[in-house]
């Protein structure tokens, strides 16, 4: 049986405009355009989609902008650091969300 990720399948990408080549089309001339350099250098912008693509889990995503952040100049440690920012986040999202938590809690004991 293939395993649901398989790593030769990402420069297949593309082909998914054949399903609605219009859409496609309009997908990925708006992704060029947010990744070009602008306000953030291309590295950044690489570092900011690592660490999103292993806050989203998706191995294609973490495969293609490791790759991506390396090519555009960063370093193990930058993207580690990144890395480490997104899991911060992640980590606090899930905590302020206690706030429910503890609201619960306070109506039921009182």
């Amino acid at each position: 049986m293939k395993p649901y990720y398989v790593p030769e399948d990402l420069p297949k990408f593309g082909q998914i405009a054949e399903g609605n080549p219009a859409l496609a089309r309009k997908f990925f001339d708006y992704y060029g355009s947010v990744m070009a350099e602008g306000a953030l250098t291309a590295r950044e912008k690489a570092l900011i989609a690592l660490a999103v693509a292993h806050t989203v889990q998706c191995p294609y995503c973490i495969d293609a902008y490791s790759n991506g952040a390396l090519e555009k100049g960063a370093d193990l440690e930058q993207m580690t650091e990144a890395l480490h920012v997104a899991a911060a986040i992640r980590a606090g999202a899930s905590l302020v969300h206690g706030v429910q938590m503890l609201e619960h809690h306070r109506k039921i004991s009182m």
